[in-house]
């Protein structure tokens, strides 16, 4: 089969297109022929060493596609279904691995741009704002990258659920593109606490999701009201240095929590319900957006674009 693998950290030139041997499964795994494969930065960091993987690599955790084979033990999954995964092994290649337990059907009604899309980003959206911090009707929530991946995710999930959302963007662009996904306010990075805090009468969100970190961590504790939350997901800026918990009290007894996607998807159960809601949402109109597709061979140029921060979407190869 052909795949992408990497023999020396470095940019994207690194990532080589060549001939390897297909995986075969192992007992409980399932082999999957690509269909869609989804780009992500954690590859970026692999790609660079910032990771530390073992050399020769070959990335990629999330794709879809057809079940090829079944190793030892499989009974829940057979070859022809569709499925997709967040937890795969190699998938940037014809051919990848995944254990039956990780992977889930994909119904004739989602894409395969849809399941390629989905599991990484979709399934984040999924538990920070059904589980990390359960919105509902009464919720006002503030998401920074209102018009990314998981921000513009999220932004319809809480939608669906009839709260009110404050999108953070970057660019009259991108506040565009969040009205669009249904942010009841869009505003820019600078000053947004006040601007929240404006928006609420004074009283503050209930919750802040903020996937920047460093630049916009202090901003996003003023911007919940007493006893908020605030949802550290990610650190584009930077990582948010040592704070004194203290502060905490001193801000309104606020909660803070530093989620990850695996600590969501601990059991074969809580994965099927999550994408079980996430199929749902699709049905009901949920946007699922892919910001480019390229072939298996131009993996550097996706890695190019997606470090520019310049595209809005997912990004797939298409083997």
């Amino acid at each position: 089969m052909r795949a992408i693998r990497i023999h020396d950290h470095g940019g994207p030139e690194v990532l080589t297109f060549e001939d390897t041997d297909a995986p075969t499964p192992g007992p409980g795994q399932i082999l999957v022929t690509t269909s869609r494969t989804g780009v992500n930065f954690i590859e970026t960091y692999q790609r660079e060493g910032v990771y530390d993987v073992d050399l020769p690599f070959l990335p990629g955790s999330e794709g879809a596609g057809v079940v090829a084979a079944v190793g030892e033990g499989v009974e829940s999954l057979a070859v022809g279904q569709r499925v997709m995964t967040s937890q795969g092994s190699g998938t940037y290649a014809e051919q990848f691995l995944v254990n039956a337990d990780q992977a889930v059907l994909v119904p004739d009604t989602i894409s395969d741009d849809d399941a390629g899309a989905l599991p990484l980003q979709g399934f984040t959206a999924h538990y920070l704002t059904r589980s990390t911090y359960e919105v509902g009707p009464e919720t006002t929530a503030v998401i920074t990258a209102a018009a990314g991946g998981v921000g513009g995710l999220a932004i319809q999930l809480m939608k669906q659920l009839g709260a009110t959302v404050i999108g953070l963007t970057s660019s009259p662009e991108k506040a565009e593109t969040a009205r669009q996904l249904g942010a009841d306010h869009v505003l820019p990075y600078e000053g947004f606490a006040d601007a929240v805090l404006e928006l609420t009468d004074g009283e503050g969100a209930d919750v802040a999701y903020d996937s920047v970190g460093r630049t916009t961590f202090d901003e996003s504790l003023a911007a919940v009201k007493t006893r908020g939350t605030v949802v550290l997901f990610g650190g584009a800026s930077g990582q948010v240095p040592p704070f004194d918990l203290q502060r905490l009290n001193a801000m309104g007894s606020l909660y803070v929590t530093r989620p990850s996607l695996n600590a969501y998807l601990r059991t074969p159960e809580e994965l099927q319900w999550r994408a079980r809601e996430l199929f749902e949402a699709v049905d009901a109109g949920l946007r699922v957006r892919v910001g480019g597709s390229y072939s298996l061979a131009d993996a550097a140029s996706a890695h190019t674009d997606l470090e520019s921060r310049n595209t809005q979407g997912k990004l797939l190869l298409v083997p």
